[in-house]
């Protein structure tokens, strides 16, 4: 999954605005909605690799828009839209595919030039070390 920030502003250049948005996705994990691999905060999107385990794919990713916006928009004392509309999907075929997909978000930072190297990047979680 890839969710974007509407206008491409880089909310999460601040490690607070990051975990807010990691606490969502948590949230979502922790209410039986998904399961994480991999996930990465990126400066103005978000890079989420999970097993959805409840409900709809929309359904997961409404609730963790929303929760997310919520509280971002708390924090920041403004209101509206946070995300751009929509999200980008990719179904995954097999577990070749899935070691492929996590280590594509991981190196994610590396490719913007934020680290140099996988695990360097404290805005980013996999559950393969």
């Amino acid at each position: 999954m890839t969710l974007v920030v509407a206008g491409r502003c880089r909310l999460f250049l601040d490690p607070g605005n990051v975990a807010l948005v990691v606490e969502s996705l948590r949230y979502a994990e922790r209410n039986g909605y998904s399961r994480s691999t991999a996930w990465v905060v990126m400066p103005d999107h978000v890079h989420w690799l999970m097993e959805l385990r409840r409900g709809s794919l929309a359904s997961c990713m409404g609730l963790l828009k929303s929760r997310s916006a919520r509280l971002l928009n708390l924090r920041l004392g403004r209101q509206g839209q946070l995300w751009q509309h929509g999200y980008h999907d990719h179904a995954l075929r097999d577990d070749e595919s899935l070691v492929h997909a996590a280590r594509y978000v991981m190196t994610n930072p590396i490719r913007a030039g934020l680290s140099s190297a996988i695990g360097e990047y404290p805005h980013a979680w996999s559950r393969w070390p």
